[in-house]
């Protein structure tokens, strides 16, 4: 059976901040309906990939293709339609205070469409639902949990029904258990509504068990995105060392001592 197109394609990218220069030809291929999750030592660039993937960023070269099209090329207004199909989990949930929770959620949906507040509504505490926060929505940011924020932030990067959501370290500041339940809830909506998601992440090993691909970011470039198997017994020295690091020596030859 002939592969799909990737829905995401960076080829090549290049960018630097000054006369630092983070990205030094940056390639990487998402795949439809997959979790890819992005990893790498703190000041590698992985935000900043994300960055490009959503527009926010311009690249010095390169391409950044989304569905096949070069979004630093269209015209604006295809921009935004691209872009509304893409949901975003930012790093520290990003709601805004002085809003309750129902209206952070319903935020997008008032923003970019049409729909009348009964239907607003019942979109909102679906995925409030989903997100198995009942009876919170007239509360604000500053009322909730650090656990329960995120889920907020995640209701609101699905209440568009996106394609794609990226997630921008999903889990931090929270504790061992709390980032479980974030994981456990991510699971859950991804295998109910199957959309392509992208995670950067700071938490190996944990992250690996909700991967399908694990991209590594060294030296301004993706190393190689792979299976988390393939991954964990990679021989490029990046990632060998990536490994080491966060996992120790886990996988032994037959014949290996242990």
């Amino acid at each position: 059976m002939q592969k799909r197109p990737p829905v995401i394609q960076l080829i090549n990218l290049e960018k630097a901040f000054g006369r630092q220069k983070v990205l030094r030809g940056a390639s990487i291929s998402i795949e439809e309906g997959k979790t890819t999750v992005i990893v790498g030592a703190s000041g590698q660039g992985k935000s900043v990939l994300l960055k490009h993937m959503l527009g926010l960023l311009r690249p010095d070269s390169g391409q950044v293709l989304v569905h096949g099209k070069d979004i630093n090329r269209i015209k604006k207004k295809e921009l935004t339609r691209i872009r509304s199909d893409i949901g975003v989990l930012f790093q520290g949930s990003a709601l805004f205070d002085s809003m309750t929770v129902f209206d952070n959620v319903a935020l997008p949906l008032r923003e970019r469409t049409r729909l009348d507040e009964s239907a607003i509504r019942a979109r909102v505490e679906e995925k409030l639902s989903l997100m198995d926060l009942n009876e919170i929505d007239g509360k604000y940011p500053a009322q909730l949990s650090g656990g329960m924020k995120k889920r907020v932030g995640l209701a609101r990067a699905l209440v568009m029904d996106p394609k794609i959501v990226f997630l921008d370290e999903p889990t931090t500041g929270l504790d061992v258990r709390k980032s479980k339940e974030i994981y456990r809830l991510f699971f859950k909506t991804q295998t109910q509504l199957g959309y392509t998601a992208v995670i950067v992440s700071h938490d190996a090993p944990k992250i690996f068990k909700l991967a399908d691909y694990i991209a590594l970011v060294a030296d301004g470039k993706v190393q190689d995105c792979l299976s988390p198997e393939q991954f964990q017994l990679s021989e490029n020295p990046y990632i060998k060392a990536f490994v080491m690091d966060t996992m120790g020596k886990i996988y032994f030859g037959e014949e290996d001592p242990l």
